[in-house]
């Protein structure tokens, strides 16, 4: 894996706690093994309305952030259930760093 020493990007605001690996990923889309196809997942709930039309209100859909790599959150950062597929949809997207004030022990 490659490695490196600096990061430039925009930041992508996403300032609410408690944010848990069911939010990042819904367990409805863990059906695959592999790290492939979960970026059009992350976050679902939130990025779409009920319809499946994008939700203009989340972060994500904000073109200004689009191919951003570093995601600043909220407290407490991928609490909930261990899945792998949380940060393989992360990175999937492009997210490359996660700032936060805590993260879950998970």
């Amino acid at each position: 894996m490659a490695q490196f020493t600096t990061l430039t990007s925009r930041l992508i605001p996403l300032p609410n706690n408690d944010v848990d690996t069911d939010q990042i990923i819904p367990a409805r889309f863990m059906k695959i093994t592999d790290k492939n196809g979960l970026a059009p997942n992350l976050f679902y709930d939130w990025r779409y309305l009920p319809d499946g039309s994008p939700n203009p209100q989340f972060v994500l859909n904000n073109p200004q952030y689009q191919n951003a790599q570093i995601l600043v959150a909220g407290d407490n950062f991928g609490c909930g259930s261990s899945r792998e597929h949380a940060p393989w949809a992360l990175t999937s997207w492009g997210i490359r760093a996660i700032f936060s004030t805590s993260f879950a022990d998970i």
